[in-house]
C-alpha cells in the first residue's frame, strides 16, 4: 500500500505573513514541546514529540527497508511483506490486530515505499501501551502461513493489475523510471514486478523479515498528549527484550553516468496522452554542497509546485497548451532520484510542441534570474505550506520518520526552513544550469493507440 500526502496551500498574504513571523520568531518546537531522542540497549531508536492540544497520540514504527534494498528477483517482496504483518502472530489471529485498534476507538495502516516500510496507529493517549505492544510482538512473533500468504499474494497482484498494467498512466511511470535508471534500485517498482510475484515463497517473505525486522533496523515515533520519559519505560518495557539481528550490509551500486537523453514510448489503449520528463537531480547525501538541494527545491516550487508556477502559469493558462503540468522533487532521498515533470497536453495539442513548452521553461531558468519578487513568493509559499502541515499531528510523526529512515537526522526540518529563505536567484540560476541539461534527461510519452492496435505497439524506447 502506498500513502501520498500533497498540501497546496496559498493563503491570502496577511495571513501568510502573520504565519511567516511567528514561525521565525519562536523557537523549532512552538508547534508541541521539545522533541526527545532515546536509544534501547538493542539499537532502536526513539523519538518522542509532545503535542497536547488533543489528548491523542500517534505511534509508527519505522523500518529502513523498501523496494530499494530488494534483488534482481525479488522485487515487491518488502510490500507482500508489509501486507502479511497483519496476518497474525502466535499471540495475535490473523486479522486481529486491525480489529483490536478498532475496538480502541483508534486506526491503523501501514504503508511501503522505496526506502522504508511503516506501520502506524492514532488512538486515545491512554492506548498507547497496548499499541506498542502489539508492534512489538509482530517485530518478533511474526507468523508466515502458507495459506494466508497464497491468498495476500493474489490481492497485491491483483492491485498490481488493476493499478499498473490495466492503468496506463501507472503503467508509464512504472517504465518511464525503469529506463532513467540502468543500476540504481529506483528503477524497480514498489509494488514488485509480476514475474518476481508470481515465483514469490514464503521462504523469501522469512529470510527477507529476518533480515530487516529487528529493533536495530526500526525506529518508533510518538506524537501526542504524551510524557518523553513515560514513552520511554513503555519502550523499554515491550521493545526492549527484542534482541537485534545480525544482518549482511546493503551494498550500493553506482548508477553510470548518463552521456544524452533517454526516450521512451508506450502505446496502449488509453484516454489521453501524457508526458513526463526527468533530470537526474542530486540528494542531500551525494552533494559536497548542501546548498545546491536547497537550491533545487526552490527552483522547482518555481517550475511547476502549485497553480501559481511557471508551468501551471504559462504553459496551462497562458499557452492553454496543457490541461495540467507540474514538477517534483525530493532533496532527502536516500539516494540521488530525479527531478520529475509531469503534462498533460490539451486538445489537439501535439506532445512535440507540448514538450517544446516545457523545455523552454526549464531553458527560462538556466538563462535569466529570477525577480527578487517571484523568489520571495515562492519562498514564502514553500514555508507557509510547511508551517501548516506541521499542525498535523501524523503528519509531524511522519517528516520525522522519513528523514531519519533516509538517513537525514530529524533536526534537519528545522534547519531546512533557514537555508531555503537563503537561496537567492543566482543560486536558481547556477542548479538549472548545472542540472536542466539534455545529457541528464528522460522523455516518456504515453500515445493511446485503439485496443485493437495495443499488442501491436507495445513500448518503444531509443537513445538519441
Amino acid at each position: 500500500m502506498k500513502l501520498y500526502h500533497t498540501w497546496e496551500i496559498e493563503p491570502p498574504m496577511r495571513t501568510l505573513w502573520i504565519l511567516l513571523l511567528c514561525l521565525f520568531s519562536l523557537p523549532a518546537q512552538a508547534a508541541g514541546e521539545k522533541v526527545e531522542e532515546f536509544m534501547l540497549d538493542n539499537g532502536m531508536k526513539l523519538i518522542v514529540k509532545p503535542d497536547h492540544r488533543a489528548p491523542v497520540v500517534v505511534s509508527q514504527v519505522w523500518y529502513k527497508v523498501g523496494s530499494s534494498y530488494e534483488l534482481p528477483g525479488a522485487t515487491g517482496v518488502s510490500h507482500v511483506l508489509e501486507h502479511m504483518m497483519f496476518k497474525g502472530t502466535n499471540k495475535v489471529p490473523p486479522d486481529e490486530f486491525s480489529r483490536i485498534v478498532a475496538a480502541l476507538g483508534g486506526s491503523e495502516n501501514a504503508f511501503t515505499g522505496i526506502d522504508y516500510t511503516a506501520y502506524f496507529e492514532t488512538l486515545s493517549k491512554q492506548h498507547l501501551e497496548r499499541a506498542l505492544e502489539l508492534e512489538a510482538d509482530r517485530m518478533q512473533n511474526l507468523r508466515l502461513d502458507e495459506k494466508e500468504f497464497k491468498r495476500e499474494l493474489a490481492v497485491v497482484r491483483e492491485e498490481r493489475r488493476l493499478r499498473t498494467d490495466d492503468d496506463p498512466n501507472g503503467l508509464l511511470w512504472e517504465q518511464f523510471r525503469a529506463v532513467a535508471w540502468r543500476v540504481s534500485p529506483y528503477r524497480n517498482p514498489v509494488i514488485g514486478w509480476m514475474h518476481d510475484l508470481e515465483v514469490m515463497t514464503v521462504a523469501d517473505l522469512q529470510k527477507w523479515y529476518q533480515q530487516w525486522y529487528s529493533p536495530d533496523n526500526a525506529l518508533l515515533v510518538v506524537v501526542g498528549d504524551v510524557d518523553p520519559a513515560e514513552v520511554l519505560a513503555l519502550a523499554k518495557k515491550h521493545f526492549g527484550p527484542v534482541p537485534a539481528r545480525k544482518r549482511e550490509a546493503w551494498r550500493q551500486h553506482p548508477e553510470p553516468e548518463q552521456q544524452g537523453p533517454v526516450r521512451m514510448t508506450l502505446k496502449v489503449p488509453a484516454e489521453q496522452p501524457v508526458l513526463v520528463m526527468g533530470y537526474k537531480a542530486p540528494a542531500m547525501v551525494d552533494l559536497k554542497d548542501p546548498a545546491e538541494a536547497y537550491a533545487l527545491m526552490v527552483l522547482n516550487s518555481i517550475l511547476g509546485d502549485g497553480d501559481s508556477s511557471r508551468l501551471s502559469a504559462a504553459v496551462v493558462r497562458d499557452q492553454g497548451l496543457a490541461v495540467s503540468a507540474g514538477s517534483s522533487y525530493d532533496p532527502f532521498s536516500r539516494l540521488s532520484g530525479l527531478l520529475e515533470i509531469e503534462a498533460v497536453p490539451a486538445q489537439g495539442v501535439d506532445l512535440d510542441e507540448l514538450e517544446a513548452a516545457l523545455r523552454a521553461q526549464a531553458k527560462r531558468l538556466q538563462e535569466e534570474p529570477v525577480s527578487r519578487k517571484e523568489l520571495q513568493r515562492v519562498i514564502n509559499r514553500t514555508l507557509a505550506a510547511k508551517v501548516f502541515a506541521r499542525d498535523s499531528m501524523f503528519y509531524q510523526a511522519m517528516l520525522i520518520g522519513m528523514r531519519e529512515a533516509n538517513g537525514y537526522d530529524w533536526r534537519s526540518l528545522d534547519q531546512e526552513l533557514k537555508h531555503i529563505r537563503a537561496v537567492t536567484a543566482e543560486q536558481v540560476q547556477a542548479v538549472a544550469r548545472k542540472y536542466l541539461v539534455e545529457q541528464r534527461l528522460t522523455v516518456a510519452r504515453l500515445e493511446p493507440v485503439k485496443k485493437d492496435k495495443a499488442k501491436e505497439a507495445g513500448t518503444r524506447e531509443d537513445k538519441s
